[in-house]
Parts: structure tokens; C-alpha cells; sequence
């Protein structure tokens, strides 16, 4: 399933002129496999030891590129580091305030939300997120 993910990815990227290079791959590859929401840096440590010429910049670039393209989404929560997320559907996220793990939930017709705000507002809506808040089970087992 994850495989299919990063050659779907890769198709678009050839499709878009963009060179395949080893790194951007694996950072894709990365991206698509993990669940976690990784950071720049979770990034960077886990790949520079197949590639020890390769930068954190390298891995800033080229989730920019992504991010810039629409495959991955950039969650930044101000002071803390961005995590980025491959996202090929629409989803929202859950986050432990206890131990900042975050879950994606899908939950669909929340599109509806951007077509009831405009004609609330006026705006033009380009996206939207959502974020929920709570304890997850492992910290809600631990506290009890």
C-alpha cells in the first residue's frame, strides 16, 4: 500500500519536470511510511546515516517543494519545529496535549465548512484545517 503511495508521488514529480533524485526518494519514502508527523530533523536523522553527504537544508528543500506541490502538509505550531505530513486525502488532526502524539481522523462532509463560510463571510476560502485537542488512551491509561 505504502510502496504504490511513493510511486504515485514519484509519478506526479516526473509528471511535474521534477528530478528524482536518491534523497528526495527517500524522503518521500520516509514521509509516506511514517506516522508519526515527522520534523525536518526526525527527517534529516534517520536518513543521513544511508546518505552522509545530505543537509538538513537538503530535507528543508525539498519539503518545501512538496509542501509547495500539495502532496505534504506543513503543521507548524509556532515556537515548536513544523512536523509535515504526506497527505493524499483530506483529514484532520488529533494531538495528545499530554505527549504530543497526533493522530489523523478522517471525517468526511467537514468540507462543507468552506462553503458555509463564504457565505457567511464573504471570503474567498482557499483550505482549512482542524485541530483537536485531548488526552490520548496511553496517557489517559497512565494517569488513572
Amino acid at each position: 500500500m505504502a510502496h504504490s503511495k511513493v510511486e504515485e508521488a514519484i509519478n506526479q514529480l516526473k509528471a511535474s519536470d521534477i528530478r528524482i533524485t536518491p534523497q528526495r526518494y527517500a524522503i518521500l519514502e520516509y514521509l509516506i511510511e511514517s506516522h508519526t508527523h515527522p520534523t525536518a530533523d526526525e527527517i534529516y536523522k534517520s536518513l543521513v546515516v544511508r546518505f552522509p553527504s545530505m543537509s538538513v537544508a537538503t530535507v528543508y528543500n525539498n519539503l518545501r517543494l512538496f509542501t509547495k506541490i500539495g502532496f505534504v502538509q506543513e503543521m507548524a505550531y509556532g515556537d515548536a519545529s513544523s512536523r509535515f505530513d504526506f497527505s493524499s486525502q483530506r483529514h484532520y488532526h488529533a494531538i495528545c496535549e499530554s505527549c504530543g502524539k497526533i493522530v489523523d481522523t478522517y471525517y468526511p462532509g467537514l468540507e462543507d465548512v468552506e462553503a458555509a463560510t463564504e457565505q457567511l463571510t464573504g471570503f474567498k476560502i482557499n483550505e482549512h484545517r482542524m485541530e483537536l485537542y485531548g488526552i490520548c488512551p496511553d496517557c489517559q491509561s497512565k494517569m488513572s
